[in-house]
């Protein structure tokens, strides 16, 4: 009766073979310490004294000497029962919503007409793109109130091109609307460019083979887009819609420069301004920390989904 041949065992089944040494196992956390110690002065530090200025009274006084008296939760519960503070909160949440989405269609129908046209045009495409996106912001701001300037701005002369409108002399930064709208259009033209070459990048990832394989079983190409294009690059436009919405939310320069462009001031803030102006403006540091610390833990809010999504990406 003879015996069964046993085949050799691998050495890589082997517990001991599977350890690697001791060295290698510590030297990625040993690199990631630079930029960890890095992050932690870079912004441990501030951090830590915002939060410890949210629970104490920290005025004009304070800076210049008198000792700051803690006031626990007192700035918090000012801010929580404030109306004025709760219509810049529900403000700024809308402004992002819609800029943020239409931002992200945007980007998309961008990236579809790159993937469409022919080579130079699309280089040429890209190249604009990425002149807007680099532009400083105080640069696109300044171009922007030229066009909307309400007694020389290209926007007003050419609206009264059409027959019965007469828009020379309109100011489109009285109106809240259409204050928030100018806002929205221009945060909206300077992130296009980013979605656009992102989704741009993940089309171009999408297998050809899938493409042909659908054609051939007769989807139009809006049935390739909405049932094989979209889903394959899912991940990526759900981390860039939650990406601007981060960045919308925080949203400061274009709205500071655009209350100073306009005579309404700081009547219509969100809450970039808002803080800024509590803070550096009227002197209540402590209350500015405190609206900094709620909008922060609205923030990691949403960045959750960030993280889970490249959690989900990462498996």
């Amino acid at each position: 009766m003879t015996t069964p041949a046993v085949a050799p065992s691998r050495l890589d089944d082997s517990p001991a073979s599977s350890k690697k040494p001791f060295g290698k196992r510590i030297l990625p956390y040993l690199l990631l310490t630079p930029a960890l110690l890095a992050l932690l002065v870079g912004m441990g530090y501030p951090l830590g004294w915002q939060i410890l200025n949210s629970f104490r009274e920290y005025g004009l006084a304070q800076q210049f000497g008198q000792p700051p008296a803690w006031v626990g939760l007192d700035n918090y519960i000012t801010l929580l029962t404030d109306s004025f503070f709760w219509s810049v909160l529900i403000k700024s949440v809308l402004f992002m919503a819609v800029t943020a989405l239409a931002t992200v269609i945007l980007g998309i129908g961008m990236a579809l007409m790159m993937k469409a046209v022919s080579r130079p045009a699309r280089i040429t495409l890209q190249v604009a793109m990425l002149l807007a996106w680099a532009m400083p912001i105080v640069a696109q701001m300044t171009v922007w109130n030229w066009m909307i300037d309400q007694r020389n701005g290209l926007l007003n002369y050419t609206l009264s091109w059409i027959p019965g409108v007469d828009m020379i002399g309109h100011n489109w930064l009285v109106n809240p609307l259409s204050f928030f709208a100018v806002a929205s259009v221009i945060i909206t033209w300077a992130s296009v460019p980013f979605v656009a070459l992102s989704v741009y990048a993940a089309l171009t990832q999408v297998s050809g083979e899938v493409k042909e394989a659908a054609a051939l079983d007769g989807a139009s190409g809006w049935q390739m887009l909405r049932r094989i294009t979209l889903p394959i690059i899912r991940p990526i436009l759900v981390i860039l819609l939650l990406l601007q919405m981060i960045w919308d939310l925080r949203v400061y320069a274009q709205i500071e420069l655009l209350q100073g462009f306009g005579s309404a001031g700081d009547r219509y803030d969100l809450l970039g301004t808002y803080i800024y102006g509590m803070g550096v403006g009227q002197g209540q540091f402590g209350m500015a920390a405190a609206a900094a610390m709620l909008v922060m833990i609205f923030t990691i809010g949403l960045s959750w989904f960030y993280v889970r999504e490249l959690l989900k990406e990462d498996d």
